[in-house]
């Protein structure tokens, strides 16, 4: 499989139900498919007809899910493909800082990523320290580590101070991380832990000659600018932006609509990645 579509999860291929926005009268709104259960909760959903797609593109190509879930909320999450249960030969999780090899994590990988971390940033303790000292209880309802590479807030959005992010963002940089706001989540991840890192290293594995990706945040960025062809949707932090790039095309849809949407253009963008020369630059070529 000379193609490998590498796309973002939540808010780009599956949707809680307050992120459906089906902005359609009840009876036009499109069947959904949960794919996701936590706790005996309906969790995460796809649109039937984006599941069905999905199950295809996966039979076509190389389908590497790549997301900021720990490997553990991954697990939850329960994608159509063309063998149900058995997971994608690889997955990317951590925001790049775990490698799933047939659903198991890469000790190597792993390794490769800490020694990184360690030479470009400054000790997770430190933005900790940093988080609890910031983050005021009466707009922050939990503060998390996520697998001992990175951490974020649960926090109330519309109760955030003004330049508060801005503020926290600089401090960060200084100290090699970044920040990204999504929903509800303000994360602080280390500049070297990146989903085209382990991107990269799925590449060189696989031998994929074409890269296609899909994201909706800041943390998805380099992942589209490492592919060949990439979509975000028309909602999330990256069109709040105005963010843009060659080769990646800004979609008009918002909500599920627009995760069917994605999963269409990737069975497209898929069957042009066969018949036409890679974007120069691209990952690991």
């Amino acid at each position: 499989m000379g193609v490998l579509v590498a796309s973002d999860l939540d808010r780009t291929l599956i949707y809680s139900d307050r992120a459906l926005a089906l902005g359609v009268p009840d009876r036009l709104a499109p069947r959904l498919l949960c794919v996701e259960v936590y706790q005996g909760r309906p969790l995460s959903f796809m649109t039937e007809r984006a599941a069905g797609l999905l199950a295809d593109l996966a039979r076509q190509t190389r389908f590497v899910p790549t997301t900021t879930r720990t490997p553990e909320q991954y697990e939850r999450v329960s994608l159509p493909g063309p063998t149900p249960g058995r997971a994608p030969e690889y997955a990317i999780c951590a925001n790049g800082g775990q490698l799933l090899v047939d659903g198991e994590p890469d000790r190597d990988w792993r390794a490769e990523i800490t020694a990184r971390i360690a030479a470009g940033s400054v000790p997770l303790e430190e933005v900790v320290r940093r988080l609890a000292l910031c983050a005021d209880p009466e707009w922050t309802h939990k503060r998390r580590v996520a697998d001992e590479l990175f951490a974020y807030l649960v926090v109330e959005r519309a109760a955030l101070p003004e330049g508060w992010l801005a503020e926290l963002t600089g401090w960060c940089a200084e100290r090699g991380w970044a920040v990204s706001l999504q929903g509800r989540k303000v994360y602080a991840v280390p500049a070297p832990l990146t989903k085209s890192a382990a991107l990269e290293e799925v590449v060189r594995r696989s031998g994929a000659t074409t890269v296609l990706a899909a994201g909706d945040s800041l943390l998805d960025a380099d992942l589209l600018l490492a592919a060949d062809a990439g979509w975000r949707p028309g909602h999330g932090e990256l069109a709040d932006s105005g963010w843009t790039a060659p080769g990646v095309t800004a979609l008009d849809e918002v909500g599920v609509t627009a995760g069917e949407e994605i999963v269409r253009r990737f069975l497209a963008g898929a069957t042009a990645g066969r018949a036409v020369p890679v974007r120069a630059g691209a990952p690991g070529r």
